[in-house]
């Protein structure tokens, strides 16, 4: 399989190189500003914001699968514009796409959302998450869209090393006791999205873990797991500030969980 990666220089595009390299599928990976350190991966420069750059990368790499794992939090450019233009780059291609989206395109009002639940965002990068949904969507109905939550791995994600800053006191700010998410480690997540992008399954699609807690609990964890001092994590509430966004957001992995193979654990088990 020859697949190409949208922000293959992340955190989780990382982890999808690696996997991919692994199966041995012949791997491309986009960069926005510089390649990543994975061997074994074609590295093509992208601006997801021009048209005929998305067009002249997948024409050159011809791939059979694009996974769209680039990340412009709230530049409505990239978020929403960028995902509805890869999308009908591979349609023009031919080839099959699957899109990562995010529980930001939900308010928290019903708390708990399964699949079939409608976006209902309330914070500008939910608002271009759910966006990019329908414009993923639309010309593609055969596309993947798999939304997720707050993805760990190993210390390297932006929430670990945000628990480690606070920790020996380099960082700033504090970890919210009403923020709650359901989190999803970086392998289990990417194994999961391989496993869409060799089916045809098309749709809506959750993967997140089985645990729901607040940011601070899942601090705590972090700081347990590394060996760092928990009660010297800052804590605040989220309701207590001007920031944007839903405090209490529940992906209902459970439908999705009964058709993959890959196990969706939860960060207790994971962390512990």
């Amino acid at each position: 399989m020859r697949v190409l990666i949208i922000g293959g220089s992340g955190f989780l595009g990382t982890e999808l190189i690696r996997q991919a390299v692994a199966a041995g599928y012949a791997t491309s990976a986009t960069f926005a500003s510089r390649p990543g350190s994975a061997s074994g991966v074609s590295w093509h420069a992208l601006d997801v914001r021009e048209p005929v750059s998305i067009g002249r990368v997948l024409a050159e790499v011809a791939p059979s699968v694009v996974v769209n794992a680039s990340s412009g939090r709230a530049d409505w450019a990239v978020t929403a514009d960028g995902a509805a233009r890869v999308a009908l780059a591979a349609v023009e291609q031919g080839c099959r796409l699957v899109h990562v989206s995010s529980d930001a395109v939900f308010s928290g009002a019903r708390i708990r959302y399964d699949e079939s639940c409608l976006p209902d965002p309330i914070s500008p990068y939910g608002a271009a998450k759910a966006a990019a949904e329908t414009a993923v969507r639309n010309p593609m109905p055969g596309a993947a869209v798999a939304r997720t939550s707050l993805i760990i791995g190993y210390g390297r994600s932006v929430h670990e090393r945000a628990v480690h800053a606070l920790a020996d006191g380099t960082g700033g700010g504090v970890l919210f006791t009403d923020d709650i998410r359901c989190p999803v480690h970086v392998e289990d997540l990417a194994a999961a999205l391989w496993e869409l992008a060799e089916s045809d399954a098309a749709g809506v699609f959750h993967l997140a873990g089985p645990d729901a807690l607040s940011r601070y609990d899942l601090g705590v964890l972090i700081a347990g797991r590394d060996g760092l001092d928990g009660t010297r994590l800052p804590a605040g509430r989220r309701a207590d500030t001007s920031r944007p966004g839903a405090l209490d957001v529940r992906l209902d992995s459970s439908a999705t969980q009964g058709r993959l193979r890959t196990r969706l654990r939860g960060c207790r088990e994971f962390l512990g």
